[in-house]
């Protein structure tokens, strides 16, 4: 590759970076969305300049360019919804340099995604989530309070993922039964917990907590054997191992038990507006999704029959 070449390249890497910058500062996209468009976006200039070596700027990539890297995930196998997501991250992306003047024309504008099958979020039964929550209360070393806490939070609350490591300990309220939660776009949202997530957070911040974190300064909620922020990978190894303990077959993550949060939450005459603040959606139309599972769901048992709080 030549020295303009090289440079050209340069400054394509730079937009891409910019508009990254813009989807996580901006936007408010959360980090793991950030890097799944970066490695899309990096994926599809990799294989535009090893197509055409001589390419130095966005302009030049065109219509066939793009069939060609759908051709080319394609018969690499790759399913049509990654190809679906790909196609919507680089349509986002050329639309980004469309707003700022950086080209001229838009290729994406005729590029259709590869039809994607709606498939509906995979719940956990009634039943299953108090096996799961019930195999986390048999444990009351510090570690197996602060995995209760977290279990029976991630239920009582819909949090996502980052959402939950992201909680410090000033956003909880014991008294009010309530938590402080920062969701995408910086958007604050109060949310009540249960009784029985409350007891959980309690023991866990009066016997479990001060064990892990011990002297720091680390102002997470919830943390490592080391005392540090709790991690994504570190909260998806908790949920497998206590699904592994209570023996339930179907997958789980994280985002499981905020699917049936939902369902579970329509499921006993909840609003369909108020889940919708809840979860943190910024459109009605993505909590609509639920309602098909909530006619089909059994409603959740009380908590005095010794399984769900219906105040969740």
């Amino acid at each position: 590759m030549a020295v303009s070449d090289s440079y050209g390249v340069e400054i394509m890497e730079e937009q891409i970076r910019e508009f990254l910058d813009y989807l996580q500062n901006t936007k408010g996209y959360a980090r793991n969305t950030v890097d799944a468009y970066r490695n899309d976006l990096t994926q599809f200039l990799n294989f535009s300049v090893n197509e055409r070596p001589q390419l130095t700027s966005w302009v030049r990539v065109d219509r066939s360019m793009l069939a060609a890297f759908l051709l080319h995930l394609k018969e690499r196998a790759y399913t049509a919804a990654s190809m679906a997501r790909k196609v919507a991250v680089i349509k986002t992306f050329f639309h980004f340099l469309m707003e700022r003047h950086l080209i001229t024309e838009d290729p994406t504008v005729k590029l259709e995604s590869p039809k994607v099958e709606k498939r509906l979020p995979q719940i956990l039964s009634p039943d299953d989530v108090e096996r799961l929550l019930a195999a986390s209360a048999r444990h009351t070393t510090p570690k197996g309070l602060r995995d209760r806490a977290i279990l029976e939070l991630l239920y009582a609350s819909g949090l996502r993922v980052t959402e939950l490591i992201s909680l410090d300990l000033d956003k909880v309220n014991l008294d009010t039964k309530a938590i402080l939660c920062k969701g995408r776009g910086d958007r604050i949202r109060t949310i009540p917990i249960s009784e029985r997530a409350t007891e959980a957070l309690a023991s866990y911040l009066g016997k479990g907590r001060p064990v892990l974190a011990g002297n720091g300064d680390e102002r997470a909620l919830f943390v490592n054997p080391r005392g540090d922020r709790l991690t994504r990978q570190g909260l998806w190894l908790i949920i497998k191992e206590y699904v592994k303990e209570a023996e339930i077959a179907n997958e789980v993550t994280p985002h499981t038990l905020r699917h049936s949060f939902a369902v579970h939450s329509l499921s006993r005459g909840e609003d369909l507006q108020s889940v919708q603040r809840l979860l943190g959606h910024s459109s009605i139309t993505t909590t609509q999704v639920y309602t098909r599972l909530a006619e089909a769901s059994p409603s959740p048992v009380t908590e005095s029959d010794g399984h769900v709080d219906p105040d969740m």
